[in-house]
C-alpha cells in the first residue's frame, strides 16, 4: 500500500518503507556499509517518524535493518571527516550536524514503536533501539554503546531511555566500556523484551505491531505518552545538553584520534585533551 504524501517510498535512497495493515515498517537500506548513517539516513529517518506521527493512517510503527545488521551507527567516513579533509580536520561534521534532531523526531512519535533488532545495533545504531518503544532482538543481535571509543558521549537515548532499562549501574559499565553485548545478554539485563530465532524475527514484529494496531489509537497513543511522563521524563532538556556535549567533544584532541585509529586499524592512543 502506497504512503500517504509527502512520505513516499521513491523520495528515500538508504531506507525502506513499507505501510500495510496500519503497520509503517522502516528498514534502514545500505547492507554494504551495515547500515551506517550518513547525513542522508539520518534526514530520511527524521523525515519518516514525523511523517508516521502525523499520517493517521500509521499506528503501529517497526523499524529494522536490512541483512546482517540493524544499524552500525555513523559512518564514520562521512559524518566524521569535513569534505576533503584528512584526519586533523575529522570531527567538524559532527559539530556542525549532530543527529539529534533525528532522534528527537523518533522519541516525539507517538505512535507506538517496535525496534526489531536484526544484527548489530552499535553507537547511534544502539540508540535507534533504545528509542523504540518495545525491542525484540534476532539471536545474531549485538549491541555497544561505543561512543567513548570515538572520544565522544551517547546522544540522548544512553542518558533518557537505557537507565530506566537496565538501571544506572548497569547503564554506567556499558557507556563507560563500550563492551559488545549479545542478545541473551541484553535480553537478561532487561534491555529487550523477547529474543527470536533470526528467521522468526520480522514475523513476531509483526504480529506484535498488529496486535497493537488492532487497538483505539488514541486511547494507544495516550498510553504511551503516559508511560513516556512516568518512566523517562523530558527528553528535550537532556536533549539539548547531549547535543552540546558532542559539539564539545566533537572538537577534541582525543575524538580526532578516535576516529583515525578506526580508519586505520590500530590502538588509540588518548591524551585527554
Amino acid at each position: 500500500m502506497p504512503l500517504t504524501p509527502p512520505l513516499t517510498p521513491e523520495a528515500f535512497v538508504h531506507t525502506g518503507y513499507m505501510l500495510a495493515d496500519q503497520v509503517l515498517t522502516i528498514t534502514l537500506n545500505r547492507p554494504e556499509r551495515r547500515n551506517a548513517l550518513n547525513w542522508r539516513a539520518y534526514d530520511e529517518l527524521a523525515t519518516a517518524f514525523r511523517a508516521a506521527d502525523a499520517d493517521p493512517q500509521v499506528r503501529c510503527v517497526i523499524v529494522t535493518g536490512a541483512d546482517p545488521a540493524f544499524c552500525s551507527g555513523d559512518d564514520v567516513g562521512e559524518i566524521m571527516a569535513a569534505p576533503g579533509g584528512g584526519i586533523a580536520q575529522r570531527g567538524a561534521a559532527i559539530i556542525h550536524n549532530p543527529p539529534t534532531p533525528a532522534a528527537i523526531a523518533a522519541l516525539e512519535c507517538r505512535k507506538p514503536v517496535i525496534a526489531a533488532v536484526n544484527g548489530a545495533a552499535i553507537g547511534w545504531g544502539f540508540e535507534l533501539a533504545l528509542f523504540a518503544d518495545l525491542r525484540i532482538a534476532s539471536d545474531l543481535a549485538k549491541f555497544a554503546e561505543m561512543f567513548v571509543k570515538r572520544g565522544l558521549s551517547c546522544d540522548v537515548g544512553g542518558f533518557y531511555r537505557l537507565p530506566a532499562l537496565v538501571g544506572p549501574e548497569k547503564a554506567a559499565e556499558l557507556l563507560f566500556t563500550g563492551d559488545l553485548i549479545d542478545a541473551a545478554e541484553a535480553l537478561r539485563i532487561g534491555l529487550v523484551g523477547r529474543v527470536t530465532p533470526h528467521a522468526r524475527l520480522l514475523d513476531e514484529a509483526r504480529a506484535l505491531a498488529l496486535k497493537i494496531a488492532a487497538n483505539p489509537p488514541l486511547a494507544v497513543q495516550a498510553l504511551k505518552t503516559g508511560l513516556r511522563r512516568s518512566t523517562y521524563g523530558d527528553p528535550c532538556e537532556i536533549g539539548g545538553w547531549a547535543i552540546d556535549t558532542i559539539r564539545r567533544l566533537a572538537a577534541t584532541e582525543d575524538h580526532r584520534e578516535g576516529v583515525a585509529s578506526f580508519l586505520e586499524k590500530r590502538p588509540a592512543v588518548f591524551k585527554g585533551r
